[in-house]
């Protein structure tokens, strides 16, 4: 199973995903993307060399989300037996191990001290170009956020067969 997340300048991220290793984030990636909520929405975190962040329904890392979802990952009992290598897709999480909902984020860079405690669920398998285009956009300092100075606007996330 894959996902296309198609930005508004015409780049697309392909990205596999792994139901059988992290079936609750899959799940709910999936039906966040079949409702379009997505669609629209940017990569409202940029840290070069890091991660890029989307998924938040005000564009800010802080917004809360009306639901939440169990954390996969080691920490948190769930042995996915996935990393944060370049390209891993991640749901990003508060201090709370069970406080995913909306947000994702992509590793640019190997992370690999994220390993067992966010819950990756996919891995990007085309487009590193642009996750590399995305990631070294100019950004706003780390106390703004690391909000990109140019809006990094998502058209709109599908799966795919």
């Amino acid at each position: 199973m894959q996902t296309i997340i198609k930005m508004k300048n015409g780049g697309e991220l392909l990205f596999d995903l792994y139901p059988e290793k992290a079936p609750l984030t899959v799940k709910n990636f999936m039906e966040l993307v079949n409702k379009g909520f997505y669609n629209g929405l940017t990569f409202h975190r940029v840290v070069r060399d890091y991660v890029i962040q989307g998924g938040s329904e005000d564009n800010t890392c802080m917004c809360p989300t009306d639901f939440t979802i169990t954390g996969e990952f080691t920490e948190n009992g769930f042995d996915t037996g996935l990393t944060h290598k370049r390209g891993a897709l991640s749901m990003a999480r508060d201090d709370d191990f069970n406080s995913a909902g909306t947000q994702f984020f992509v590793a640019h860079k190997d992370a690999h001290k994220l390993d067992g405690r966010y819950a990756a669920f996919g891995q990007l398998v085309e487009g590193f170009d642009v996750l590399d285009a995305i990631a070294t956009v100019d950004t706003a300092p780390p106390e703004a956020e690391n909000r990109p100075l140019q809006p990094q606007i998502i058209e709109s996330i599908r799966i795919v067969k």
